[in-house]
């Protein structure tokens, strides 16, 4: 199926995320329209929109569905300063900033509004649907669910280092002084966010060629991480869920993921034997996204 993809932005706080509003061609705002359900789509850690969630929202619009992706507040085309402040509860605002966009669009039927979060973007969609008991439909891939988890994977050295610059960073913002950075993915060892072996090629793999990306976050951001648990949140949640989960995930391990995917009420699993930034592309992609087509198709129906 053809589609339109359309520049649009809406408000969250005081900024304007930017975000792109995809829409079959068949749909080109006519009276005779019927309303569609439309996806909302937001990625991980410090990632933006154009590091592959084009490719999943073109295969969602070739289904039927409209799709509306969207960058972070201080991130990517997205208004917002400091640049790369990444903050949890903001985020969280801009997930409920898009869903509220997309429900007031023309041709979109506001009670089949479909979310998908990847990475980081996949805990925020868990907590996000624990508070709007509206959303018709959860996809939370490789998702980030337990920071503790998480923090292990960086090792002893590296953590205590990112603590470091996170309370410097803490001391900045407070004193009005520049931010303190700290890279998003490093090599194994390196004071980064992410450093796990397979990340500096995974997560840099799909920034586009001849991108500009800034590989780096606000480190304040390092004190949040082990205190997060978005997973806690799924037994909160009424819509259906489908958790695609990377069993070789060296970022957000399987283990606590699957753990509390048992615990939802109306809980799918789908497992893929990659790592977690496999799923973004290739083969492993293309299951992926035939899984995610299947279960929208079930809760939604076009």
């Amino acid at each position: 199926m053809t589609h339109t993809r359309e520049d649009v932005g809406f408000t969250s706080g005081t900024d304007r995320c930017a975000a792109w509003l995809y829409r079959p061609d068949a749909d080109e705002t006519t009276d005779t329209a019927s309303d569609r359900p439309i996806v909302v789509l937001g990625h991980g850690l410090g990632a933006v929109k154009e590091m592959r969630l084009d490719a999943f929202a073109e295969r969602f619009v070739d289904a039927g569905y409209a799709a509306l992706v969207f960058d972070y507040r201080h991130f990517g085309a997205s208004e917002g300063s400091p640049r790369q402040l990444l903050d949890i509860k903001k985020q969280r605002a801009d997930w409920h900033a898009a869903i509220d966009h997309a429900r007031s669009l023309p041709g979109i039927d506001p009670d089949r509004v479909a979310i998908f979060g990847s990475s980081f973007g996949g805990g925020h969609v868990l907590a996000v649907a624990a508070e709007d008991h509206r959303i018709a439909a959860v996809i939370s891939q490789c998702p980030f669910t337990d920071g503790i988890a998480s923090s292990k994977i960086q090792g002893l050295g590296a953590s205590m280092r990112l603590s470091v610059l996170a309370v410097r960073d803490l001391v900045a913002a407070v004193t009005h002084r520049s931010r303190v950075l700290v890279p998003l993915a490093g090599h194994p060892g390196e004071t980064a966010l992410m450093n796990a072996p397979d990340v500096m090629d995974g997560y840099l793999g799909i920034v586009p060629d001849g991108m500009e990306f800034s590989n780096a976050v606000t480190a304040s951001f390092g004190l949040s991480v082990p205190l997060e648990r978005p997973g806690r949140r799924v037994r909160d949640i009424t819509a259906p869920v489908l958790f695609g989960v990377c069993d070789n995930d060296t970022v957000a391990p399987a283990g606590p993921t699957l753990k509390y995917a048992a615990q939802a009420r109306r809980g799918t699993v789908k497992r893929y034997p990659v790592g977690h930034f496999d799923i973004y592309v290739g083969e492993p992609f293309e299951q992926a996204i035939a899984d995610y087509v299947d279960f929208l198709d079930e809760q939604l129906a076009v």
